[in-house]
C-alpha cells in the first residue's frame, strides 16, 4: 500500500521511519503520542516468534523525548517523579513513574541522563511536555524544557547483540542493561541504550537527526540479515508474559503506583520534595483498595488482545476490570493483567471474566508469567 494511503490527516505526525516501514510491509498503524505507529507487520504469532527465536527492528519514534537541561535540571527532574534519583549517574537509565498531586501515575518513561544537567524522559502516551512546562512555571527552578529532534528505534530479540556488534563493533558489548552510550553510525548521530519493551534482551537507538531516518533503518536492516532480523511491532503478547505496563491501559491518571505493585519505586522518607509526595504517603497508610494481578483465562484460546476493558466478577459481585488480555502461545494460556478489589487478589483466587463471547474462569496467578527475573533481557 503506499504511505499515501495510510492518513488521519496532517495533526497526526509520521516518523523518520515511516516510509521504510510501509515498504518492509507495514499493513496498519495505531496513534500514540500523536503519531502514527505501525501495529501489523503480518501474523502477530509470527511476530513474537521472530522476537523470541531472533530479532525484530520496531519503529518507536513515537516514544517522543522530553528534555529538560539547565542549572536546576537534575531537581527539577526529581521533582517530576517519586523514585529516588540522588545517586542516579551520567550515562545511566531508569524506569520511572510520574506523579500528580493526587499521587496518580501520568507516565511511566525510562528516564536517560546525558549529563548532570542533561536528563530525557522517554514518553509513553501522554502529553507530558505540556505538565512539565506548566510545573515549570511556578517552580522557582532554571530550567529548560523542550521536545528535541530525537527519534527511538528497538533493536530487541536474542540476536539482538550481534547486530549490534555488526553495527558498532565488539565495544558495544560492553554496555551494560539500563546505561547509555552517546555515538555515531557512519555519521548518523545517535544515542544507544540496553534498555526495551519486550523482555527479551534488547537496544533501543535514539536517531538525533530526522533527517537520517531511512538511511538508520536500511542500515540497521542490512546489518541483521544474516542473524534473522525481521521488521515488527512491538509484541503485546511478549510484554503480557513479563507483566510489562501500557500506558492508558493498564495504569492511567486514576491509578497509583501501590495498586500497581510498584513499591520499589516510591521513595517516601527522602529528604527531597515530589509532586504527590502527600498523597502517596496518605494511601500507604490507608492502603489500596484494588491491586493489579496476573490472570489466567480459561476457555478457548483468544483470537487477539482485548479491545476494551472486560468486567471481573466473583459471587455476583463486579471485583474490578481486565486491562490487557492475549493468548501466549508458548505458554499455551490465555494470559491477563487486572485491576481487581483487593479481596480478589490472592494467587489461586478464581474468578470469572466477561468477555464479548461470554463469561470465562479466571485464576490468579504469579506475574510476570514468564522469566519473572528478567535474566534474558540482563544477560
Amino acid at each position: 500500500m503506499p504511505p499515501e494511503d495510510f492518513g488521519f490527516g496532517t495533526q497526526i505526525r509520521k516518523s523518520p521511519y515511516f516510509d521504510a516501514t510501509v515498504r518492509w510491509g507495514a499493513r496498519a498503524f495505531s496513534v500514540y503520542n500523536h503519531m502514527y505507529i505501525p501495529r501489523d507487520f503480518g501474523d502477530p504469532e509470527e511476530n513474537f516468534w521472530n522476537l523470541v527465536h531472533h530479532a525484530i527492528l520496531c519503529d518507536v519514534a513515537v516514544e517522543r523525548q522530553v528534555e529538560i537541561t539547565g542549572p536546576d535540571a537534575a531537581r527539577f527532574t526529581q521533582l517530576l517523579t517519586p523514585r529516588d534519583l540522588s545517586k542516579m549517574q551520567v550515562g545511566q537509565c531508569k524506569y520511572v513513574l510520574l506523579t500528580n498531586a493526587e499521587g496518580g501515575v501520568l507516565n511511566d518513561p525510562i528516564l536517560l541522563k546525558l549529563a548532570e544537567d542533561h536528563f530525557w524522559l522517554s514518553l509513553a502516551d501522554s502529553d507530558i511536555l505540556l505538565w512539565a512546562q506548566g510545573v515549570a512555571v511556578h517552580s522557582g527552578y532554571e530550567v529548560n524544557l523542550r521536545e528535541p529532534d530525537v527519534s527511538p528505534l528497538q533493536l530487541q530479540g536474542p540476536r539482538s547483540a550481534e547486530i549490534m556488534v555488526e553495527l558498532f563493533g565488539e565495544g558495544i558489548m560492553d554496555l551494560r542493561y539500563y546505561r547509555l552510550r552517546e555515538c555515531e553510525l557512519e555519521g548518523i548521530p545517535l544515542v544507544v541504550s540496553r534498555t526495551g519493551w519486550s523482555s527479551e534482551r534488547g537496544y533501543e537507538i535514539y536517531l538525533r537527526d530526522s533527517a537520517y531516518g531511512d538511511t538508520l533503518w536500511e542500515r540497521i536492516m542490512e546489518a541483521g540479515r544474516p542473524f534473522g532480523l525481521r521488521p515488527g511491532h512491538t509484541s503485546t503478547i511478549r510484554r503480557l508474559e513479563g507483566g510489562m505496563l501500557s500506558y492508558q491501559a493498564d495504569a492511567d491518571i486514576h491509578t497509583n503506583p501501590f495498586e500497581l505493585g510498584m513499591d520499589r519505586l516510591v521513595n517516601l522518607d527522602g529528604d527531597y520534595e515530589f509532586i504527590g509526595k502527600a498523597a502517596l504517603r496518605r494511601i500507604r497508610e490507608e492502603g489500596v483498595r484494588r491491586r493489579q494481578v496476573g490472570l489466567v483465562i480459561g476457555g478457548e484460546r483468544l483470537r487477539g488482545p482485548n479491545t476494551t476493558f472486560w468486567p471481573v466478577w466473583q459471587g455476583g459481585r463486579e471485583l474490578g476490570q481486565v486491562t490487557s488480555a492475549v493468548y501466549s502461545p508458548r505458554l499455551e494460556q490465555n494470559i491477563a493483567l487486572a485491576l481487581v478489589a483487593t479481596a480478589g487478589t490472592a494467587l489461586g483466587t478464581e474468578l470469572e471474566v466477561v468477555t464479548p463471547g461470554g463469561a470465562r474462569p479466571a485464576t490468579v496467578v504469579e506475574r510476570p508469567f514468564f522469566d519473572p527475573n528478567k535474566k534474558l533481557a540482563s544477560a
